[in-house]
C-alpha cells in the first residue's frame, strides 16, 4: 500500500538510535551507533531526517515504534516520545515488535536478538516469544544486524497495522534486572 502520507518510524532497542520515514512508498532511514546518549538524540535525528526531507512534522500521519525486546531503558525511550508526539500531533502510534519487524523483511519465520548473559530474545512463528540461551537459537533464525532495515521495516508495519488498539507498550520477556546498590548508605552528621 503506498499512502501519500508519511509514516514516521523509530527504535533505541539496542546500541543503535534509527529513524525512518516511509513516504510515498520510498523508505529514508539514518542510524547511528550509541551504546548510551538516545534520550538526548533520538528527537534531534527525527528533526534531522524531516527537515532533510523537508517533511514538517505535523504532515505525519502515523507513528511506528520498536517496542522491543531489547535494551530496558532504549525501548522506553522510544515508546515515550511515540505516545507523546501521538498525543501532540493527533495521529495513532502503532507499537511494532522487534522480531516481527525482523520478520517482516526476511522469509526466514524465526527471528533472534541478542539478549545479555549469552542469551537470545527468539520468537518462532507465531509463538509468544522466548528467552534462549545462544545454543538454542534456531538454525537460520533471523538476527538484528542492520538497525536501518530494521526501523524501515517497522515503519512498513506500522502503515498497514490497525490503529484501534492500546497505545504503544514496551514488550519485555523478562523483568528489570536492576538492583539497589549495595553501598552503605551515607552516614548523616548531625
Amino acid at each position: 500500500m503506498v499512502s501519500d502520507t508519511p509514516v514516521l518510524a523509530f527504535d533505541t532497542s539496542a546500541a543503535h538510535c534509527a529513524v525512518a520515514l516511509l513516504w510515498g512508498g520510498r523508505i529514508i532511514a539514518q542510524v547511528e551507533d550509541m551504546g548510551r546518549g538516545q534520550a538526548e538524540r533520538l528527537m534531534p535525528l527525527v528533526q534531522e531526517l524531516l527537515d532533510g526531507e523537508g517533511v514538517a512534522l505535523s504532515a505525519i500521519g502515523r507513528i511506528g515504534v520498536g517496542i522491543g525486546p531489547g535494551n530496558f531503558t532504549g525501548i522506553r525511550i522510544s515508546v515515550s516520545l511515540a505516545r507523546g508526539l501521538a498525543l501532540g500531533l493527533g495521529v495513532p502510534a502503532v507499537g511494532v515488535s522487534t522480531l516481527d519487524a525482523l520478520r517482516g523483511f526476511s522469509t526466514i519465520d524465526a527471528a533472534a536478538v541478542a539478549g545479555p548473559r549469552e542469551t537470545a530474545y527468539v520468537q518462532t512463528g507465531q509463538a509468544t516469544p522466548k528467552i534462549l540461551p545462544l545454543e538454542d537459537v534456531p538454525e537460520g533464525a533471523e538476527w538484528l544486524n542492520d538497525a536501518g532495515v530494521l526501523v524501515g521495516s517497522i515503519a512498513r508495519l506500522a502503515q498497514t497495522a490497525p490503529v484501534d488498539g492500546p497505545a504503544p507498550a514496551p514488550l519485555y520477556l523478562k523483568p528489570a534486572d536492576a538492583a539497589p546498590a549495595r553501598d552503605a548508605p551515607p552516614v548523616i552528621l548531625e
